[in-house]
């Protein structure tokens, strides 16, 4: 790493830095209406298309669903061996079912994989009216319970992501359920790579194209209707690193599972971990006023690793900025400022940066020293001007 500053005022210090090897990594083109990639270890938005317009979510809306029955299973309001009764609403649903009928009870460990592997319109009724009551009920639930986990693009008008001109999601906030049920709800998460379920004697596969490829897909969500075109919200695995991401819009079953792939493929080769700096490594001093010493190191805390795309050749761009000079007495580990890099095609990156040492307030004489030193350096300048 190759360092130089450079002075700007009397209250801020850029620091520009060279990174060795950036080839800037090729820009995903996408057919999809929106689309959205996160990657899941580093928070990195790796592809932005769309992510902020709310649109038909169709099956993929079923996350929403599920959170609500995970978060009553984590909470021990239901259990696994819970029965729900199915009503005559829920067994008459059209579109993707499990074939639950009218009257019978069915165990809650059964309606997860009816909504997850089967896509059952039906089984997300049971769970909607077993929860609240009835599905309207439900769906304001949901709507209440989006808003307290910060999705302000969604809006519920049902359980199943049946066409309603009100049902409404974001990609990021699909994104935002999907890792919400890798990291809240680990324990349930493997039923998301189940490529089967049989009930009534119906054995269906699971929509997702992706799994069984080898490529380490295990989730999460398909969906479809005419005005949504078909999507996917998914996450596969590779190594120490995890992608989720959603496409949607598309035109066909198989532009779906193709767009899907190549999302997930250029998303673990075109990007890669790379450590950019050892904890305590020092990066800049800050003037210190009134202090025992007159600066003081500005450190990483942490070891910093980032997302940088793979092929690097060239430099990126960075800033080490804080407000100074810093008033004494400063102590060691105190947040001072912040490094700010330059990712070319993804977002910036924003790292901490803290005091290295210790530095006590100065004596009086020391004090009395740089006072005097500030109004001689006033005077000058005022007699110059």
């Amino acid at each position: 790493m190759i360092l130089t500053a450079q002075y700007l005022t009397r209250t801020a210090l850029a620091l520009a830095f060279l990174l060795g090897a950036l080839l800037q990594a090729a820009a995903f083109e996408t057919q999809a209406r929106a689309a959205y990639v996160i990657d899941h270890e580093t928070g990195t938005v790796l592809l932005d298309k769309n992510a902020d317009t709310p649109l038909p979510p169709a099956s993929m809306s079923k996350l929403m669903t599920l959170n609500m029955l995970f978060e009553a299973l984590q909470d021990g309001r239901v259990g696994m061996e819970t029965e729900f009764r199915v009503s005559a609403k829920a067994a008459a649903m059209g579109g993707s079912k499990m074939f639950v009928r009218e009257g019978e009870r069915v165990a809650v460990a059964d309606l997860i994989p009816g909504i997850i592997v089967q896509s059952g319109n039906d089984a997300c009724v049971v769970v909607a009216e077993g929860l609240a009551g009835t599905e309207e009920a439900f769906a304001r639930l949901m709507n209440e319970r989006a808003e307290a986990l910060g999705m302000t693009g969604s809006h519920f008008a049902n359980s199943s992501g049946w066409p309603h001109p009100t049902q409404r999601m974001t990609a990021k906030d699909l994104v935002f359920l999907a890792r919400r049920m890798i990291d809240s709800f680990p324990e349930y998460y493997g039923y998301f790579a189940e490529e089967e379920f049989t009930w009534a004697e119906i054995a269906q596969r699971n929509r997702n194209p992706l799994l069984g490829l080898g490529i380490g897909a295990d989730g999460l969500k398909t969906g479809h209707t005419q005005e949504a075109g078909y999507g996917l919200v998914g996450s596969a695995k590779l190594g120490d690193r995890r992608v989720v991401f959603l496409v949607t819009g598309l035109d066909s079953e198989r532009a779906r599972a193709e767009e899907s792939e190549r999302i997930v493929n250029w998303s673990f080769r075109q990007f890669s971990k790379r450590k950019l700096a050892d904890a305590g490594q020092e990066f800049a001093r800050a003037p210190v006023w009134m202090g025992e010493k007159r600066s003081v190191s500005l450190v990483t805390e942490t070891a910093i690793e980032a997302l940088v795309p793979a092929l690097v050749r060239g430099e990126i761009q960075g800033q080490v900025v804080f407000t100074g000079p810093v008033e004494a007495p400063v102590a060691k580990g105190q947040r001072i400022g912040e490094m700010r890099v330059d990712l070319p095609e993804i977002e910036d990156l924003s790292i901490p940066l803290v005091a290295g040492e210790d530095v006590a307030r100065a004596g009086f004489v020391t004090r009395l020293r740089t006072a005097a030193e500030v109004l001689f350096t006033r005077y000058l300048g005022a007699a110059g001007s």
